[in-house]
């Protein structure tokens, strides 16, 4: 049992992710084209591309959308030239944090991301400075309203590594990312919705700020979701419900 606020945490985020709509649908179209262009066209063939035609229905992006972006990484359409860059650094009281780009500018990327850090209390580090700090993992997220027990069966027996349980009575289902597809799919025949799941970078251990620290955090992990270049912004925090409740205020 751990991370009291899991559940407040994961809320917060995903309330954020609803208000960046149109923000979200840019940065779903460029990994699809990107996924396309690097395994192919076929989502049964590519699971990078399979996660992310995934994540573009269930924010109810139109197949016409998801199929175009497809068509432009196959070659099929105008392909963007995009570069995968990972960005590492620092929070307040050391939170650990990892900022996953594409881009076609690296210098400009790169000079907005240090630039965020700098403005809002953070600093870039050298490549490798907090990347220790996580697994890539599959990570299925269920409401305290969910039985663990009823999901923690199928979830076993399609090859789910483990399952972690938080004080506020949600837990998560663990899996290597060769196997999520598999367990998420057990999971969801036994009947069973996860609130939020994704292969994702996953701190080893985490840190929980509250107070002012938090409040610097919320918004140095905010400017930098705010980027254009950005696809994913991973940190090892977790934030106190008070704090959480004082940013949305």
């Amino acid at each position: 049992m751990a991370g009291h606020s899991k559940w407040a945490n994961i809320q917060h985020r995903k309330n954020k992710q609803d208000k960046k709509r149109a923000k979200i649908f840019t940065r779903l179209i460029r990994e699809i084209t990107v996924a396309a262009r690097l395994g192919g066209g076929d989502p049964n063939d590519n699971p990078r591309l399979r996660l992310a035609w995934d994540k573009a229905l269930a924010a109810n992006m139109p197949k016409d959308n998801i199929e175009r972006a497809v068509k432009r990484g196959t070659g099929d359409g105008q392909a963007d030239s995009y570069e995968e860059i990972r960005y590492e650094g620092y929070g307040p009281n050391g939170a650990a944090i990892m900022v996953d780009c594409l881009t076609d500018n690296r210098n400009r990327t790169v000079s907005e991301v240090r630039y965020t850090f700098d403005r809002n209390g953070g600093n870039l580090g050298a490549a490798g400075s907090v990347s220790y700090l996580f697994d890539r993992k599959g990570v299925l997220m269920f409401s305290p309203e969910v039985d663990d027990e009823a999901v923690l069966a199928p979830a076993l027996e399609a090859g789910a590594e483990d399952v972690v349980e938080y004080e506020d009575g949600s837990f998560e289902v663990l899996t290597a990312p060769d196997d999520y597809s598999a367990v998420r799919q057990a999971i969801e025949a036994a009947g069973f919705e996860p609130a939020d799941a994704d292969i994702t970078m996953r701190p080893a251990t985490t840190v929980e700020l509250a107070g002012d620290p938090a409040q610097t955090c919320i918004k140095l992990l905010d400017a930098l979701e705010d980027l254009d270049d950005v696809q994913n912004v991973y940190s090892n925090v977790e934030f106190d419900e008070a704090s959480l409740s004082d940013e949305a205020a």
